[in-house]
This record gives C-alpha cells, structure tokens and sequence, in this order.
C-alpha cells in the first residue's frame, strides 16, 4: 500500500487552501498513492495560536459539508482513500475533527480530537470542546486505519485503545513548531508507540511561518518495528510517499506477543494498579 503525507502551508484564503489541497491528492493519486493524509486545520490558518475573540463558530465547518464533499469527489474519482482535518460544528460544539472518506468517496465517519490542550500559542480550549467519539477504527480499501490528532499521540491510553481496535496503521493530522519538543524527542515518541503497539504511524504536519509560530514540517513515517520509513524536509511544502507493507503488523514484537499477555485485571484508568507495601 502506498500513503502520501500532504506537508502544506495554509494561506489565509480557505478557497485556495481547498483547491491547494486538491491539486495535491490529484499528484498523490498520480505518484500511486492510495491514501493521502492531511495535517491539523489545513484549509485555515492555525487560528488556536491567539485566544478567541469573537464567536468561535464563525469559524467552523460542517461535516459532511462543502470540503468533505469536494474531497469525497475527489475520492472517488481516483480511488484514494483521503483523511482530512477539520474544525467542525455539531450543534452548539465544536471540535477539531478528522472525517476519514474511502476510496469510493463514502465518508466512513468523523473521528474528534479527546484531548485538548491550553498554553501560549496553542490556546485550544478557547476554541474546542473535547471529542465525543473514542478511538475508532475504520475498515478501509487500504486497511484497518485509526486517527490520533495532534495533542492525542501524547497519551498512550489512546494510542492502545487504536491497537486494541486492531488498527494495522495510524494517522496523525499534526500542527507541530519548530523546536516544540528536545531534540530527539518527536521521533522517539513514535517510534515507541509503534514498537509498543505493532501497528505503522503516519504523521502529516503543517509547515511555514504563521504569525508567531513557525511550523516545522518533518511529516513522518514508523513502521510496527519502531524504524523510521520515510522522512519529509523541515520548512518546505512537500508530498511524502512511501510504500507501506500492512502484512508487517502481524509479525511485529506487540502483535505476537506484548497485547497478547496484557493483563488488564490489573490495569485502573490505563494505568497499573497502586499497591501500598507496609513497613
């Protein structure tokens, strides 16, 4: 199977940014793509950086909506199975939401960000409330695919709950700066996680200067082994393709052996139960 990671820029025109988004899945297909995945809020300007001042809804998407239906087209017309990002309006929520469309333009369903974050330059709690819809895992053309956006890599409940779901890959819409983490720090990260829970990380990320913040780029692949796949340059619009061997989860170190000797009586919350040993 072969993914494509769409690293772009987003201007201040969502129009442009749509059509932008566009033209890249069209390249993707053409490269042989069969799965294109987006980064965090890539039609918009990463509006999270200031704190809200105005109606947070002025700038929200409905899904399904125009953008999930020209990507939908889009879909369909190349046999792509596409996962974009979103700020999405349901009632009177709002969310930072991931709809997953397959290869035949169906919009499998909407996975919504749990966990939301708050300090300066990612004033998110100003603008979205906490997703509502768990940790699915959606049967693809491509495969068995999970979602963690952004903030959401950060806790391995979740990451666990995806591999428990039997998801063969995972994909992160990402919105991460230059010089966010330690040096080292990004990549190790996943590279745990997949070694942890056997299954390939995919992470698309936002790239160029934006007020503030400058976005780092380096989208990034991990198969189940731990090993980085591919790569993409910092600070530089690109489209990372690389082939993905899906049959890898299931000789990988946690699907033979880590999930398959959990054991969760002991587990609270996603943690290991306390005991207290008296003196």
């Amino acid at each position: 199977m072969k993914i494509a990671l769409i690293q772009k820029s987003a201007s201040t025109d969502i129009g442009q940014n749509v059509e932008r988004g566009i033209q890249a899945v069209r390249e993707a297909a053409d490269a042989g793509a069969q799965l294109a995945v987006f980064p965090e809020l890539a039609f918009t300007q990463f509006f999270p950086q200031h704190r809200l001042d105005g109606d947070r809804m002025e700038l929200t998407q409905l899904i399904p909506g125009p953008i999930t239906e020209a990507f939908s087209d889009e879909a369909a017309k190349h046999g792509v199975v596409i996962v974009l990002n979103l700020y999405e309006r349901a009632g009177n929520c709002a969310y930072n939401s991931s709809p997953v469309i397959d290869a035949d333009g169906t919009l499998l369903g909407t996975t919504r960000m749990c966990h939301i974050t708050q300090y300066e330059g990612f004033y998110e709690q100003d603008y979205y409330d906490a997703g509502d819809t768990g940790a699915p895992v959606y049967e693809t053309a491509i495969g068995r695919l999970g979602v963690a956006i952004c903030y959401d890599r950060h806790y391995p409940e979740y990451l666990r709950a995806l591999a428990l779901g039997g998801a063969d890959l995972v994909v992160i819409p990402q919105a991460g700066t230059v010089d966010e983490w330690p040096e080292g720090v990004y990549e190790a990260e996943l590279q745990a996680s997949a070694f942890q829970n056997g299954f390939f990380l995919a992470l698309a990320n936002r790239v160029g200067q934006e007020d503030m913040l400058m976005f780092s780029g380096e989208s990034i692949i991990v198969d189940p082994n731990g090993q980085i796949v591919a790569q993409a340059a910092s600070g530089t619009d690109s489209i990372l393709v690389a082939d993905l061997d899906l049959s890898e989860v299931h000789d990988s170190p946690a699907r033979r052996l880590f999930l398959k000797h959990r054991r969760p009586e002991l587990y609270v919350e996603g943690g290991v139960r306390a005991v207290t040993i008296q003196a």
